[in-house]
């Protein structure tokens, strides 16, 4: 008998019924803290799961399984050009849906075909800290401000601490630009002009499935008048994503075209008998689930592209729900007109994370650098944390921080990079998060 196993397993016992034994029931607190939980987790599954998280799982797929190893070295190798290398290190993350420990296969795996040490930090960098649904969750929820901020931050962050990695250790990186002079790149598997249509046509699909409704005043405009046709760009959208499912992956168009009307006759039903929010909810589902059905065939690059997809669902889902739950029960559940207190009061987070000091700042950098946040779990917290009295310089410091970095995160970065490199990228990322949060704040 294995004694450590039988007193672990004895600990986990009596630690649940301990949880249980003293729980607090009765406590007005703590059944609010309840309510608001439940309130969070309903509204995050029918605002965000279906139309954000599950097409951002298929995207992150294209990535892992399209993205060949030579366009790797073209765009980030030691030999590729500055500005090249950098712009799409630093702007990729805006169509990557993973988290900080999600990220690290794929910069573990460019970084170990060649990729330039500056390039694949922005890469590191801007992976987790800024994607496609971090932008419009981060701009509904937390104000437009916030998410252009967010915007700006992440992609002058992931610029600059590639850009000083690359100068401290430059040379390193001269003796990787040396070896890299004779390696011939691997043919790619189709054109990429082919890779990059398939791809952004997933981006735009779920761009303006998520267009943001605008404020009550806004009668007119363009944000308007999108956000009023969202649905019909949407489906035009769609109509581009048959035609590279056919022509560019080559799936029996049958298929395509029957999980195609599927999708249409079930959006049509679902608006005539169920109608409001969620009728968008089930032709999406529809359209997921022709898609997953018909890549599972026959063609092994399209399955494992589905496979991909469903690995980011099982690796970010659990987390991401656990978070929810973490963040209602804390902090409470605040969004729309709902404000529902959490278990933690406000003045202890406004303590500590209120107002614009440079303490307030560098708090939220460090504890942000330490937390683990799976994709997107920061903004329902930050959300609760601003209600609870955190103040907007300190917001954007943990949201600049707090996604792209994780104590798992730098346990594994040191195994790739070595102890040095991960301390100087840490020291800059908090830097630099506690001097934006500055200067946000007083903005």
């Amino acid at each position: 008998m294995d004694i450590k196993k039988e007193f672990k397993i004895l600990f986990w016992i009596i630690f649940f019924f301990a949880l249980a034994f003293f729980m607090p029931v009765n406590s007005s607190s703590f059944r609010t803290a309840v309510d608001a939980t439940l309130d969070l987790a309903k509204w995050y599954a029918q605002e965000h799961v279906v139309l954000c998280l599950l097409p951002a799982f298929f995207i992150a797929g294209v990535i892992s399984v399209f993205v060949s190893q030579g366009a790797v070295l073209k765009y980030f190798g030691a030999n590729a050009k500055k500005w090249v290398a950098y712009t799409v290190a630093s702007v990729s993350g805006t169509i990557l849906a993973v988290c900080s420990c999600t990220i690290l296969p794929l910069f573990s795996s460019i970084h170990k075909r060649g990729a330039g040490l500056g390039p694949a930090v922005a890469f590191l960098y801007s992976g987790p800290a800024i994607n496609i649904l971090a932008i419009i969750l981060t701009a509904r929820i937390l104000g437009f401000e916030m998410g252009v901020a967010r915007i700006i931050g992440a992609v002058v962050f992931a610029v600059v601490i590639g850009s000083v990695m690359s100068i401290i250790y430059r040379k390193e990186e001269k003796a990787k630009k040396e070896e890299q002079m004779n390696i011939q790149l691997p043919p790619e598997t189709r054109p990429m002009w082919q890779t990059s249509f398939h791809f952004f046509i997933l981006v735009l699909i779920l761009v303006f499935a998520n267009w943001g409704k605008p404020s009550a005043d806004e009668t007119s405009g363009a944000w308007f008048f999108i956000w009023s046709n969202k649905w019909y760009i949407t489906s035009i959208f769609g109509l581009g994503l048959v035609y590279s499912l056919i022509k560019i992956l080559k799936i029996k168009w049958w298929w395509v075209l029957s999980a195609a009307v599927a999708t249409g006759v079930s959006g049509v039903l679902a608006t005539t008998y169920i109608g409001g929010k969620l009728a968008p909810l089930v032709s999406m589902l529809v359209a997921i689930t022709g898609l997953s059905i018909i890549t599972l065939k026959k063609d092994d690059e399209n399955r494992e592209w589905t496979l991909a997809s469903w690995d980011f669902a099982k690796q970010i889902m659990p987390l991401l729900a656990l978070g929810v739950i973490v963040a209602g029960f804390l902090l409470g559940s605040t969004h729309d007109e709902t404000n529902i207190p959490g278990i933690i009061p406000s003045t202890w987070i406004s303590s500590l994370v209120g107002g614009n000091s440079v303490f307030s700042n560098l708090f939220a950098s460090i504890v942000g650098a330490f937390m683990y946040f799976a994709t997107l779990t920061e903004v329902p917290i930050i959300q609760g944390l601003i209600a609870s009295g955190m103040g907007k310089g300190p917001a954007l410091a943990l949201l600049l921080a707090g996604p792209s970095l994780s104590l798992p995160n730098l346990l594994v970065i040191r195994g790739v990079m070595g102890t040095k490199k991960t301390l100087v990228y840490l020291v800059l990322v908090v830097i630099m998060a506690t001097i934006s949060g500055l200067i946000f704040g007083a903005m």
